[in-house]
C-alpha cells in the first residue's frame, strides 16, 4: 500500500507497475514510449488506429460478438485482444486501447481483464482509473490536436471531439496538454452514498504547460459542486467554485462514461484560470536567426545531432561549425568518449562564452535516405530534460530552431508537445526562431 497526490493505493496491479514511485505517472511514461516508438515507424492520425500499438506489443486482435466491450486473454501464442465489432466504433477503439493497456502491468497474465461490475469495496477502480490514462495517449496521442486549437465552452469542446472520434476524456486530456491557456482538466467518480448525499472524488487532474500544478487527486468535491448535476452521460453545467484552487475559479463539468458497476456517470470538469501568473510563458516563435540570438540573459542554444557524426553536419549545425570550431572540437572529443549505444538521449552541453551554451541533442539514428524518420522521439525527450536540469542550474533561457523537421523527419507537433512537456511545464522560457520569408522576385507577365 502506497499513497500518492492523494490516492491511497491498494490495487496490486497498480503497485506492481509502480514499484514503489507514483502510478500514475508510471502508466504515462509507459504508454507514452509506445506512442513515440509507434510514431516514429510512421503511426499516422487522426483517428489513430490501436492496432498498430497491439503489433508493437505482438499480441493479437479478434473479434467476438458475445462480450460487452473487450477483453485480454493471456493464450499459449501470446496475447489475444477480443472486441466487439457491433459496438459504435469510438467505442471499439477506445476499448481496444483500454486492454492493451492492461499489458503493460507485470502481472496481466494472471486473469482475464475485461470490465465487468465491481463491489463498492472493490479497488479495481485504480487499475481502470489508470488503462483509462494510458487508452487516451493510445487514441489520441502526442501531436494530435493543433495547438492553436481553442478552449471553447464544454458544450462546443464536445462537439469538437466527435471529429476526431474519440472520448471525451481521451480528448480532454490531450487539449490539456496542448492548450495555449492556463487550464486544467480533472475526472471524478461519485463515491458510494445515497443520492441524496452523492459525492464525487478526484481520480486524477492534468494541467496545461501554462497552469499551476495543484495537487487535487483524492479531493472530495463539496456537495454544493455543480459536478452534481451532471448525472447522464454529456450533461452539462458550469459554476465559479474555490475547492479546486483555494479561490473562486469557473469551472465546467460534464458527465463522461463511469466505471464498471457505477450508478452513475463520472464528470470530467475544466478549470479556467483567470492569468498566467503562474512563472511560466508559452513558447515564443520570432523570425530571426539563431546564430545572432535575442537578449542578454544566459541562454542554452538547442540544435539536434546523430549518432553517428564526429562532426556536425549540415544545416544549422554546420554553421555552428564554422562560427565556433573551439566547440566542436570539445563536443567531438566528448562524443567519442562515449559508447555509441548511449549516445541516444544524451545532450552534450559546451559554453560558447559570455553567457551562452550550445545543447547537441542526440536523437538521431544514423544519417541519409531512410523509408522512416531517423528521429528517435523518446531520445528527444530525453536529452531535452538534461537540458532543463542545466538550465535550472545556472537559470538561462532555452534558444533553439525548429529542430527535429529537417534530416530527422520529426513531425513538429509532436515535438513542440515535447518541449512543453519538459520546458515549458519547468518554467523556463523557450525561444524558437524561424528565418524570415524570403522575398519574391518580380516577374513580367501579361
Amino acid at each position: 500500500m502506497g499513497t500518492t497526490d492523494g490516492i491511497t493505493w491498494t490495487n496490486k496491479s497498480a503497485l506492481a507497475l509502480a514499484n514503489r514511485t507514483d502510478p500514475v505517472s508510471a502508466i504515462q511514461d509507459a504508454a507514452r514510449k509506445l506512442v513515440l516508438k509507434a510514431r516514429e515507424a510512421g503511426w499516422e492520425g487522426p483517428p489513430f488506429n490501436p492496432v498498430k500499438i497491439v503489433e508493437l506489443l505482438g499480441a493479437k486482435i479478434s473479434a467476438n460478438s458475445n462480450i460487452a466491450d473487450a477483453r485480454l486473454l493471456a493464450t499459449s501464442d501470446g496475447a489475444t485482444i477480443e472486441f466487439n465489432p457491433q459496438q459504435p466504433r469510438e467505442r471499439v477503439r477506445f476499448s481496444i486501447a483500454h486492454e492493451l493497456a492492461h499489458m503493460l502491468f507485470p502481472d496481466w497474465r494472471e486473469e482475464v481483464r475485461n470490465r465487468s461490475a465491481q463491489t463498492a469495496a472493490s479497488d479495481d477502480w485504480q487499475l481502470e482509473m489508470l488503462c483509462n490514462i494510458a487508452a487516451s495517449e493510445f487514441v489520441l496521442p502526442v501531436g494530435s490536436l493543433p495547438a492553436a486549437i481553442e478552449v471553447a465552452p464544454i458544450e462546443e469542446l464536445m462537439r469538437e471531439r466527435r471529429r476526431y472520434d474519440v472520448s471525451a476524456e481521451a480528448f480532454l486530456i490531450r487539449l490539456a496538454k496542448i492548450a495555449a491557456t492556463p487550464i486544467s482538466v480533472f475526472f471524478a467518480s461519485p463515491i458510494a452514498g445515497l443520492d441524496n448525499d452523492r459525492r464525487y472524488r478526484v481520480d486524477y487532474a492534468v494541467p496545461s504547460p501554462l497552469a499551476p500544478f495543484l495537487k487535487v487527486e483524492g479531493l472530495v468535491l463539496p456537495m454544493q459542486s455543480a459536478a452534481r448535476n451532471c448525472t447522464a452521460i454529456g450533461h452539462t453545467d458550469r459554476s465559479v467554485e474555490s475547492w479546486f484552487s483555494g479561490s473562486p475559479t469557473p469551472i465546467e463539468f460534464v458527465g463522461i462514461p463511469g466505471y464498471p458497476g457505477s450508478r452513475y456517470p463520472r464528470v470530467a470538469g475544466v478549470v479556467r484560470f483567470a492569468s498566467r501568473q503562474f512563472g511560466k510563458s508559452p513558447i515564443r516563435y520570432i523570425h530571426g536567426n539563431i546564430l545572432d540570438t535575442l537578449g542578454e540573459e544566459p541562454k542554452i542554444i538547442c540544435q539536434l545531432v546523430n549518432d553517428r557524426a564526429l562532426k556536425w553536419g549540415g544545416g544549422v549545425a554546420k554553421k555552428f561549425a564554422r562560427k565556433y570550431p573551439e566547440a566542436e572540437l570539445e563536443y567531438t572529443k566528448f562524443f567519442m568518449s562515449m559508447p555509441s549505444d548511449h549516445r541516444l538521449g544524451r545532450a552534450l552541453i559546451v559554453e560558447l562564452g559570455k553567457g551562452v551554451w550550445l545543447a547537441s541533442i542526440v536523437a538521431q539514428e544514423g544519417f541519409g535516405p531512410s523509408l522512416y524518420p531517423r528521429l528517435r522521439y523518446g531520445a528527444l525527450q530525453a536529452g531535452l530534460r538534461e537540458v532543463a536540469v542545466h538550465a535550472r542550474q545556472i537559470g538561462a533561457g532555452i534558444h533553439m530552431p525548429r529542430i527535429a523537421t529537417g534530416a530527422a523527419g520529426g513531425d513538429w507537433g509532436v515535438v513542440e508537445e515535447i518541449i512543453e512537456d519538459e520546458l515549458v511545464r519547468a518554467s523556463l522560457t523557450v525561444t524558437v526562431y524561424y528565418l524570415p520569408p524570403k522575398r519574391e522576385q518580380f516577374e513580367l507577365f501579361n
